[in-house]
């Protein structure tokens, strides 16, 4: 299995190796690579699709360490991959907060992104004060793994086809990946200038106002509302989503 070693942690990745645009792709809090089985199998003909797990998640492996759980960290395991292969520059895209380091890679790794995506997903907070509700609620689920093991993971469809490791690495990403620091990604939607799709089930009512958000404040954003769709909506709508993408990918 393909793995990555780095500050005392093993990142696990997938590479479809085509010959095709690379395209690297990470999941939801609480899913994995195989939320993406669909997209892989539909586009690995023609375009390069790596999909990976975040610390915490399926089968990377990281300490019980707090400190090696940020969204930084994130972000520079989602270069490491690429460096790995040496790919350079990627469509780089990610559902809900993978959505949300898709915004954060741009931001620590500006002219890495060739074009982005961004499924289910919000640009975080620029107040203080809704950023601090948001942490208590990302609180609020570590205590409950912590306290309940995996089976108080609950989550949707994109969860239900996913595996993880242990409970306690899900708590420690709760509270490190999945808390809002700064208002950095929020902040550079105005000055993003490579293509951008954004996709959001329309049952999916915690992101469609950020969808919305998103789409009148980056230039030129694609804003796709799936029907019959909740928050994994590629999962829940998968012909439709490929269509969406495949366009948008074929576009670039």
């Amino acid at each position: 299995m393909p793995y990555i070693n780095r500050d005392n942690a093993r990142i696990y990745y997938e590479d479809s190796g085509g010959d095709g645009m690379p395209v690297l792709l990470g999941h939801g809090f609480g899913a994995s690579t195989a939320m993406w089985a669909g997209q892989v199998e539909k586009f690995s003909d023609r375009y390069r699709i790596i999909t990976w797990d975040f610390r915490g998640h399926g089968q990377t492996e990281c300490p019980d360490d707090p400190s090696l759980y940020s969204q930084d960290h994130t972000a520079d395991d989602m270069a490491a991959v690429l460096d790995q292969l040496g790919i350079e520059r990627a469509v780089i895209g990610g559902h809900s907060l993978g959505g949300f380091m898709t915004l954060a890679f741009n931001v620590r790794y500006p002219g890495r992104a060739t074009a982005m995506y961004l499924q289910g997903c919000g640009p975080g907070y620029r107040s203080d004060t809704a950023r601090a509700t948001w942490n208590l609620r990302a609180e609020a689920r570590a205590q409950a793994l912590d306290d309940g093991g995996l089976e108080a993971l609950g989550g949707v469809s994109e969860v239900h086809v996913s595996s993880q490791r242990t409970a306690r690495e899900l708590a420690l990403a709760a509270r490190g990946i999945l808390s809002q620091v700064d208002a950095r990604a929020i902040d550079s939607l105005p000055g993003i200038d490579v293509p951008v799709l954004i996709v959001v089930g329309d049952g999916d009512t915690n992101y469609l106002d950020g969808s919305d958000y998103m789409a009148s404040r980056i230039p030129n954003a694609i804003n796709v509302r799936v029907a019959d769709a909740g928050h994994g909506v590629n999962v829940d709508q998968p012909e439709v989503v490929n269509k969406a993408l495949g366009e948008f990918l074929a576009g670039l």
